[in-house]
């Protein structure tokens, strides 16, 4: 893998053991049983996932969490290992903590989570005030990391390194009044539509950070920094799978932005590779390094 110019990321935030049934056509009432036509095994987690879309686009990163518990990790160790990411930072669990496991039911064009979140969501040797000088970029995957380990932002700040947060949907951290607070430092945050909206209910999205940029689906994306707001449409691909699209998108936009292009063309990078991700099963299992290719066009308002 050849260094970036713009130096290397650490991605940090829970690693889950993702049951991916696909081909459900309705999610289970009570009392009921349905029926998917495929099942996989992979590594999930928005911190694993845009780990490994940005190594798959050539850039050094790190990945700093635990590993499922039991035999949960064991399975995803042949993917982490084929990954190209950084596995130095990770941890091993502590005896008896409960497996970290999502069961993801893929519908038609959406899908439904059930998760067991157990464990730390940092490794302790990365949980304190100070983090190393060996990464340009901090990527937190979701606000629950956040707001377990609200220091971090700070940490990453004293290493010189610029920082970025997904929400990932967590109804009781996306209703505390003091989200502004615990985001102060952020650079860019990455909601998606959903997302937004809670955070909008507390304060101006653009106080949680200078740079917002919301994921909407087949919308495309949305970003509001320096007081302009860009929006980039959705590219027209077939859609196999959702799971994973909003990671994808965030390492496209995030590579883009590390290299110091401007915004429209970061926003065309992250939906670029947001539509590789709905092109495929699962979310970052068996990667392939990715070539160039033409970025999407975007409108500026």
């Amino acid at each position: 893998m050849n260094q970036s110019p713009a130096g290397a990321v650490l991605c940090t935030g829970r690693l889950y053991c993702d049951l991916v049934f696909s081909g459900v056509e309705a999610l289970p009432r009570p009392g009921r049983e349905v029926y998917a036509e495929g099942l996989s095994i992979a590594a999930g987690g928005g911190a694993y996932i845009t780990a490994a879309w940005l190594a798959a686009l050539g850039r050094p990163t790190s990945l700093a969490a635990e590993r499922p518990a039991g035999s949960f990790g064991a399975a995803l160790a042949e993917e982490l290992a084929a990954s190209g990411i950084d596995l130095s930072p990770m941890s091993d669990p502590a005896p008896g903590t409960d497996p970290q496991v999502t069961v993801a039911m893929v519908t038609a064009g959406d899908r439904a989570f059930l998760t067991r979140r157990a464990g730390a969501a940092v490794p302790a040797a990365l949980a304190g005030t100070t983090l190393p000088a060996r990464w340009r970029h901090l990527h937190i995957g979701e606000m629950a990391t956040l707001a377990e380990h609200p220091n971090l932002i700070r940490a990453a700040k004293a290493a010189g390194m610029t920082v970025s947060l997904d929400c990932s949907w967590d109804a009781a951290v996306l209703a505390r009044p003091d989200l502004p607070r615990l985001t102060e430092g952020l650079d860019i945050l990455l909601p998606n539509r959903a997302e937004a909206e809670a955070l909008a209910a507390h304060a101006p999205l653009t106080a949680h950070a200078p740079c917002v940029v919301i994921k909407d689906g087949a919308h495309g994306a949305e970003a509001m920094c320096d007081g302009r707001t860009l929006r980039c449409p959705a590219q027209k691909v077939e859609v196999v799978d959702t799971i994973g699209a909003g990671d994808a998108f965030n390492a496209g936009f995030l590579h883009a932005w590390l290299d110091g292009r401007d915004m429209a063309d970061c926003l065309a990078a992250g939906v670029r590779v947001a539509s590789l991700a709905v092109g495929r099963v699962g979310g970052a299992g068996r990667m392939q390094p990715l070539a160039a290719q033409p970025g999407a066009r975007v409108a500026a308002l």
